[in-house]
């Protein structure tokens, strides 16, 4: 009897499951450095910090530059009321929706203070969309090429593929509306459209990003 051959399917099966497995090991192993954050108030979390990372912020993502490497589909290991802010830019549209975006947003809400502010920054899909639908015109394909997208993007439907897709890491996609309205959903009041903040937000990143903030309950 021969050897199964391993199928294009299989490899990537495999693929993922031993990248889940180490984000796994790594979100275990960040577990218990977030001990050191038991019984402290005041919190500022940045989600999928990658290298950009915030002194005085708990700063989180799986890289290896991050304080904690946790796995954010999973439950925030922060006390209830305990963060002031929880931020990010271009780490939303990584969630799946509706799959665990929601919970996501449940566990911000938990651990934020009254009042406290959920700041995040997305690609937004309203410029690309109204270019490709010709109703407006003010260079995102160019820009695109030049500045957001690989070289294999060269039709303007390439460039709407990598926009939802991004090689199958972006899991939504989010307009003012939708993400306004997630937001709301989730129990956050007061969803907005903000503008860009240098004080919080990455300049070269301000081109083509949605920001938006809400707000806890007081």
């Amino acid at each position: 009897m021969t050897e199964p051959i391993e199928t294009y399917g299989v490899r990537k099966a495999r693929e993922r499951l031993a990248r889940e497995l180490k984000i796994a090991r790594l979100h275990h192993e960040a577990l218990e450095k977030a001990r050191h954050h038991a019984g402290r108030t005041g919190l500022k979390l940045h989600f999928g910090c990658a290298n950009n990372i915030k002194p005085g912020w708990v700063n989180i993502d799986l890289s290896a530059d991050a304080d904690l490497r946790l796995d954010l589909r999973e439950a925030l290991p922060f006390a209830d009321g305990s963060c002031t802010i929880i931020y990010s830019e271009h780490f939303f549209e990584h969630v799946d929706y509706p799959a665990r975006a929601p919970a996501l947003l449940g566990e911000c809400l938990r651990v934020l203070a009254p009042g406290g502010v959920f700041s995040a920054g997305v690609p937004d899909t309203e410029w690309p969309l109204l270019e490709y639908a010709r109703v407006r015109q003010d260079g995102y394909f160019a820009t695109a090429k030049r500045i957001f997208h690989p070289a294999w993007c060269e039709t303007d439907l390439d460039h709407i593929n990598f926009h939802f897709r991004q090689n199958g890491d972006h899991l939504y996609a989010y307009d003012e509306i939708t993400l306004c309205h997630v937001l709301t959903r989730a129990g956050f009041e007061r969803a907005h459209r903000r503008a860009f903040d240098p004080e919080l937000d990455r300049r070269e990143r301000e081109l083509g990003t949605l920001y938006v903030a809400a707000y806890k309950p007081a």
